[in-house]
């Protein structure tokens, strides 16, 4: 039997795209191989939002070269946002590589496999949603929803447009359907992806135009669906309704990643986020007034070219001001294509860098914080496996998405009860509630 091994690089997208593959392998007759140096077929699944994705994907892409000078029959093939934005280049460079295709081109994978070809191919042009596709869960009882594929924003320093293109969404009723196949197959949690997915549906046609909103409801309604959970939303398009949708739906969960970027309005104008301070802010208080326990995490931009110090110390006010549980943070990275990779005024990396660990450390400290309000209460959390740190206890989430490290007799999949003991800027720790647990049985 032919094997194959994946390596995942980015985003939830990604995730979602390499399960997508797996399943279609498996299909076609594969079997996963335990690591890259045992596979027929090398794939890797490629970022490109920033520039240590690429080096890190290029490192492991040499790796697979060696592989291949060893053994010559071995496949190699560069999916995702990094070949699509070298589609034009990515043999040149690497002629060992066999196959490249792009976000919207991975079924094409499939037909290069079945053919006769003996040259290389790229598939860069978009044709077809990757949630159409069998899928190889990670995980039996998590899921994820892929509800529509590009974006019509135009930040300045996002190379994602041109990778994964305009905006298009699945149909609800589509959507609908696959989630009730999942709940069937065992699934307890859901998490809905796009590019923006708070902008859905605006593209379908009139008579089949649902909004995001609405979406989170005709999902909340499927049997056997306990968490419903989404990525990443634009500050921009969160409305009432999706709040309120936070506030009322059983399975929708006390968690919004709300990507920040800046605090500094003036920079936020050369991000071309079409938003200023006061009005994430705004958004914010949205979110609290209609759900006050809820979970905010973000996204946020070190360095980006003209930030001033000024600038900067306006984000760290946002950071503390918000009082987020927990956050991303980068350093500003040029996108070839992008117009901020031409804008004047880069700044210099030791500042970036010296800026980076203040803004940790305010994250961090006001994450800390408000992990504080969990301990002594009992959540329920979602066991996923054995903890990272000491295999005798076990590892989950919260409904807040705030991970749990935990004694207890749970199985992955279960949904427990848990006292929480004691909380960090990052995890929860604490001992399943037994008594709690027979109670509800």
């Amino acid at each position: 039997m032919a094997t194959y091994h994946v390596t995942t690089f980015g985003c939830q997208m990604n995730e979602h795209d390499s399960e997508r593959m797996k399943g279609m392998l498996e299909s076609l007759g594969y079997e996963e191989a335990p690591a890259r140096p045992d596979a027929d077929l090398i794939l890797f699944n490629t970022c490109s939002i920033r520039e240590k994705a690429d080096e890190r994907f290029i490192a492991h892409l040499q790796e697979a070269r060696a592989i291949k000078r060893r053994r010559a029959d071995v496949v190699v093939g560069v999916g995702g946002c990094w070949a699509q934005s070298v589609k034009d280049e990515v043999f040149r460079q690497f002629p060992f590589v066999d196959v490249a295709f792009g976000p919207g081109q991975v079924h094409k994978l499939a037909e290069f496999l079945t053919s006769d070809s003996i040259t290389a191919q790229g598939f860069f042009e978009f044709e077809g949603f990757t949630g159409h596709l069998p899928e190889k869960r990670t995980r039996e009882f998590q899921a994820w929803l892929q509800i529509s594929v590009g974006c019509n924003c135009v930040c300045a320093y996002c190379i994602v447009p041109s990778t994964r293109g305009r905006e298009v969404s699945r149909p609800a009723g589509e959507l609908v359907a696959e989630v009730e196949r999942m709940a069937a197959d065992g699934v307890r949690e859901v998490t809905l992806l796009g590019q923006n997915v708070n902008s859905y549906g605006r593209d379908l046609p009139r008579d089949e135009r649902v909004t995001f909103a609405q979406l989170l409801a005709r999902v909340d309604a499927v049997e056997g669906i306990e968490r419903i959970r989404y990525t990443s939303p634009h500050p921009k398009d969160i409305r009432e309704d999706v709040a309120r949708a936070h506030a009322e739906l059983a399975a929708v969960c006390e968690h919004v990643h709300l990507p920040l970027q800046s605090g500094s309005s003036p920079i936020l104008r050369a991000m071309r986020r079409t938003y200023d301070r006061d009005r994430y802010l705004g958004k914010v208080a949205l979110i609290r007034e209609h759900v006050p326990d809820c979970a905010l995490t973000t996204d946020v931009i070190v360095g980006f070219p003209g930030e001033t110090e000024d600038d900067f110390r306006q984000t760290l006010d946002v950071v503390d001001q918000v009082g987020f549980d927990g956050a991303f943070t980068f350093l500003y990275s040029p996108r070839r294509g992008t117009e901020a990779a031409e804008l004047p005024g880069q700044v210099p990396h030791e500042v970036k860098v010296e800026r980076l660990q203040r803004l940790v450390d305010v994250v961090q400290e006001r994450a800390r914080e408000r992990a504080q309000r969990f301990v002594g209460r009992r959540l329920d959390v979602l066991v996923e496996g054995p903890s990272r740190t000491d295999a005798a206890r076990l590892r989950g989430r919260t409904r807040h998405n705030k991970v749990v490290n935990f004694t207890g007799l749970a199985a992955p999949g279960e949904i427990v009860p848990v006292q929480i003991a004691a909380a960090t800027s990052q995890t929860l720790s604490g001992e399943e509630s037994l008594v709690a647990r027979a109670a509800a049985a």
